[in-house]
């Protein structure tokens, strides 16, 4: 049996699926995985604390008490094999074609992807992602996101939403229930975000995260690049008054910070 189990059989049905969804394209697959390898998989995960010493940890406004870990080469081996799995040939082509999308690459980079862990409390608040990738030229197309939590009350939060292009309704709302993996096309209007994760959860929400890139523009390429854009909810009145705000007015000044100080390192003699 086939480790990834159902991806495979009825593409002609996952491809009409994923075509017609709202608010963008998308699919959601359970029983993604052979359960076996799913549960090994799972198993692999480091614990919380473990991960925050080998992973990238996020404590802005805007994502926050989460890791993400993206070496594939500190990875345990069902991980490392599922990673594979995930950019095999035979995988890509098939999802080219349930997605529509030619010429799909996988990124062994893991830029943003891999290991994801999200502890009590965290939150992901809704965005669009980042579009291009200025240093590969590639343009982002895809988001798959397996969800890998054996027992995972809803009263803990983490549900993934899919919201309108204005961030006004939430059109989808789906549980991260183990073994359970969601496809979907990353646009201008392909707005996401995480329920935030109850401070009563007694465990992390565990994910593994992959992206795929085109060399070729999409139809809906502007020319202009941005990296991930948030919006509030239409109840987050404060996050949008406030705390939004007074985060982008402080990235702006790092990131203003960080191009000067690259700009004086070249202008300096050896």
């Amino acid at each position: 049996m086939g480790a990834i189990m159902t991806l495979f059989p009825d593409r002609d049905s996952l491809r009409r699926q994923f075509m017609s969804a709202k608010p963008f394209p998308y699919i959601k697959i359970d029983s993604f995985l052979d359960p076996t390898f799913a549960k090994e998989v799972a198993a692999a995960y480091p614990p919380f604390d473990e991960a925050l010493k080998s992973g990238k940890s996020f404590k802005a406004v805007n994502e926050r008490k989460k890791v993400q870990i993206s070496k594939a080469a500190i990875f345990a081996p069902p991980i490392a094999r599922l990673n594979d799995m995930l950019a095999a040939p035979d995988f890509m082509d098939d999802l080219s074609f349930v997605t529509g999308i030619p010429k799909l690459l996988a990124d062994e980079e893991l830029n943003g992807g891999g290991i994801h862990m999200t502890g009590p409390g965290g939150r992901l608040d809704v965005h669009v992602d980042f579009n291009f990738l200025e240093e590969r030229s590639l343009h982002r197309r895809l988001n798959l996101l397996l969800y890998l939590n054996n027992d995972w009350p809803e009263a803990w939060g983490g549900q993934i939403q899919l919201w309108d292009q204005n961030v006004k309704h939430c059109i989808e709302e789906f549980a991260p229930k183990f073994n359970r993996c969601v496809i979907f096309e990353t646009n201008e209007i392909s707005y996401h975000g995480v329920v935030p994760i109850s401070p009563n959860a007694t465990a992390p929400r565990i994910s593994f995260a992959t992206y795929y890139y085109t060399k070729e523009a999409p139809e809906h390429w502007t020319g202009h690049s941005h990296s991930t854009i948030f919006k509030a909810r239409p109840n987050e009145v404060v996050r949008k008054m406030v705390l939004m705000p007074g985060a982008q007015i402080r990235e702006q000044a790092i990131s203003g910070a960080r191009r000067l100080k690259r700009l004086l390192a070249g202008n300096r003699e050896p």
